[in-house]
């Protein structure tokens, strides 16, 4: 993590240090007062319910090495205080200089689903390679992303960081910070419709990240999305198209799937590239790690091998294995309709004979939210899908279209129920499948049975 005297970062930012504290080393930043370390840069912010400021005294007699200021809260305490226009502006300029004084390659990634998903698996393909440090948690916005930058250490060489948004203007701004080598876009899928508009807004707002890219950069782009295509036409740097399409530049042809993994090629080549977890919308995800790995000189033998043990964040396709309920696969960390449709098409391929599939609301669409779940409702249409639990009121209109097409469609009010009905119905030769937004938790149902 950053370790530098406040003499640099009075050299690298606008801003007022007392001249005593200019040989003062900070470690770190934190922006929590209450999970203070020694040394650590304190990072307050103005919120509407909270100011950070009134915590700065007291992190200093923790042990902070600084604390930001922000120029417009008045009395600021005595000690090594850095002024600044605006904490979140200095915190991102910091941010901006200590990534160039690093150094590392940069991989920026982006899309509407598998965000974390293709982070793990650019992490995997590099880190025998590279030292390799990737974003933690959800630290993909305005802060998080600066925050993740400043936790690099100085000899990081690759540094992959996830950039998120809810609006326009925001990937851009983190895109300009990061300067990435690499830019990918996974997909454009429906999330923040109500904030966006439409899907080419989504788009719109997704292709801000290769604003940034360094003059030698290069786009790793979803081929198989329309709505890039114009896009990514009008850019002056190098791109690659990636998706099940053969027009892709690697088009991705899938041999083999089991409960074990899946088995791709690229572009007919005689590599096999086997990836052992579930899913086929994640051998796209895998392709552009493959990619990326390959752009930086990574042998073959090395991306498949590292493919072969790569472990996801929690509740991405995450097998939980149960003596008395069989197979749960946790997908519930956020959803999509396209990220659903997905999760119902590596249900229907499973080898287990009795299959059920829990769904929760998509939020965040908008006006066009009965449509979309309506939509995912009638593609389980030829599934081989035995039983669908719906929980949430918009999920209601998944189970209403899927009635017709499924054996045994049941909906719940209560998280509570649908712990009940699994418990009776499930048996150690099942599978089930949760799906949700991250506002749903389906998450606390399998935490119930096991």
């Amino acid at each position: 993590m950053m370790n530098i005297k406040l003499s640099q970062i009075k050299a690298w930012i606008d801003c007022e240090i007392p001249t005593e504290y200019l040989d003062t080393f900070v470690n770190g930043t934190c922006i929590d007062s209450r999970k203070i370390e020694q040394s650590n840069l304190f990072i307050p912010f103005k919120g509407e319910h909270v100011d950070g400021h009134r915590f700065v005294a007291q992190t200093i007699e923790s042990g902070a090495g600084a604390s930001f200021w922000q120029k417009d809260v008045p009395n600021p305490p005595q000690g090594p205080i850095i002024l600044v226009e605006d904490t979140l502006q200095a915190l991102q300029a910091l941010a901006k200089a200590y990534l160039k004084h690093v150094n590392p390659k940069v991989v920026a990634i982006t899309g509407s689903n598998g965000k974390t998903t293709t982070k793990d698996m650019v992490e995997c393909v590099l880190r025998q390679s590279f030292k390799v440090k990737k974003t933690q948690g959800n630290y993909n916005n305005e802060i998080g992303c600066p925050l993740t930058i400043l936790d690099l250490d100085a000899d990081t060489e690759v540094s992959i960081l996830e950039m998120g948004m809810s609006g326009f203007g925001e990937i851009k701004e983190l895109t300009e910070i990061a300067e990435p080598d690499v830019a990918i876009i996974t997909n454009i899928g429906e999330s923040h419709m109500q904030d966006l508009g439409s899907r080419e807004g989504i788009a719109s707002a997704k292709f801000e990240i290769t604003e940034g890219l360094n003059e030698e950069g290069l786009c790793i782009w979803d081929g198989d999305e329309p709505l890039l295509k114009p896009l990514v036409e009008t850019m002056q740097h190098k791109h690659i198209s990636v998706g099940l399409n053969d027009t892709n530049d690697v088009s991705i042809h899938t041999s083999q799937i089991s409960n074990s993994g899946i088995n791709f090629q690229l572009n007919n080549e005689q590599s096999i590239y086997h990836l052992n977890i579930l899913g086929e919308h994640n051998v796209k995800n895998a392709t552009y790690a493959i990619q990326v790995a390959k752009h930086f000189g990574v042998s073959e033998d090395i991306i498949q091998d590292a493919l072969n043990h790569l472990e996801l964040t929690d509740m991405r396709m995450q097998r939980i294995e149960t003596e008395k309920y069989g197979l749960f696969i946790n997908d519930a960390y956020n959803a999509s309709p396209t990220s659903m449709k997905a999760a119902i098409d590596t249900l229907h391929n499973m080898e287990q004979d009795a299959k059920t599939l829990v769904l929760a609301d998509v939020l965040e669409l908008g006006d066009i939210s009965k449509e979309m779940h309506e939509q995912v409702g009638e593609y389980l249409l030829n599934k081989d899908i035995q039983t669908l639990i719906t929980y949430g009121e918009e999920a209601a209109h998944i189970s209403n279209k899927a009635q017709n097409h499924i054996a045994q469609t049941i909906h719940f009010e209560t998280k509570e129920e649908i712990v009940e009905y699994l418990s009776e119905h499930l048996d150690s030769n099942a599978v089930t499948l949760f799906k949700g937004s991250r506002g749903m938790a389906l998450e606390t149902i399998i935490q119930s049975l096991t």
